[in-house]
Order: C-alpha cells, then structure tokens, then sequence
C-alpha cells in the first residue's frame, strides 16, 4: 500500500488482518511513516529514496526494506547497509534499461526492482535483466479505476500481465 493517501494506513491495518496476506507499506518517506505502518501491519517497507534514518531503523527491528537509487552513490549507500536489493526509481526516466544494463555491469551482486515508467511495453524489457527481481507499474491499477469502481477492469489488466510475463520468460 503506498502512502499517498490519507487512507492509506487505515488501509494497511485492514488488509494486514486478512489471513494470509503479506502487506508492505511503499512511498515511505519519513522515520514516523516507516514505524506507523509497521505499526499498524505492514511487513516490508519500500521508499522512493535512499533514507539512511529509515533503512538503519528497518535493518535494527528486522524490517525488510527495500530504499530507493537512482545514482551509483545511493546504490554504494544500500549495500554499505547490507542490503542486496534496491528500487531503480524513477526507471524510464533515467534512462531505463540502458541505464540499468550499465548500473549492473559494475554492481553485480545488487538486485533491482524497477519501477517508474514501466508499462506492459516494456515490462518485458526489464525482466529479462538477471538482476531484476520484480517490477512496479502503476498502469496496473489506474488512479480513475479505483476512484470509479472498475475492479474488474484493474483484475483484467493484472491478468493481462501475468498473461505477457508467462508468455516473454523463459522457463527453467
């Protein structure tokens, strides 16, 4: 759940006493945010930068985290920690696959999790990077679906994903 609504916490401490359901909190900006959404449920925390104060304090209570880097300084900042896997964010808009073909020719053991710009386009695109461990994509799940009420057309469109990953990977 990112924290770009008002909603949104309430809506992590919903959806985190459903059984079997893991719920991360992304967007996260701020010491507060990270310890009010773990808080109310949320298992992993994922931000848009590298936040030294929030990582440190996720790696202390056994958080999972994933920060966000956009440049070789905060990815040497990331590992510096400990960590194994970082957002590449905002992905299209620094240069994309490129620019991340180029970051993991010389941060070989990092794992990236792209997100910004990422469409059904070229979704592929980045998961044929061995070092690309997921994508986010807000085109999955459109701000005017949800204000309007088309959950079948959100499933229809995650559908269509699973559809065109399952079809571009290879198999092991």
């Amino acid at each position: 759940i990112t924290l770009r609504t008002a909603e949104a916490l309430a809506t992590i401490k919903t959806m985190a006493s459903l059984p079997g359901l893991t719920v991360g909190a992304g967007t996260v900006f701020t010491l507060d945010q990270a310890k009010s959404a773990v808080d109310l449920g949320a298992r992993f925390i994922v931000s848009p930068g590298m936040s030294v104060s929030v990582v440190d304090w996720c790696l202390a209570n056994a958080i999972p985290v994933i920060p966000g880097c956009a440049t070789p300084t905060e990815i040497q900042t990331a590992m510096e920690r400990g960590l194994d896997t970082v957002k590449f964010f905002p992905a299209e808009q620094l240069g994309g696959v490129k620019m991340l073909t180029t970051l993991t020719s010389v941060f070989q053991t990092m794992h990236f999790m792209p997100t910004g710009g990422i469409t059904a386009g070229n979704l592929l695109q980045y998961l044929a990077l061995p070092q690309v461990v997921a994508c986010g994509g807000s085109w999955l799940v459109k701000t005017e679906w949800l204000r309007e009420g088309k959950f079948a057309q959100i499933s229809q469109e995650i559908a269509r994903a699973v559809q065109l990953m399952n079809s571009g990977l290879p198999r092991e």
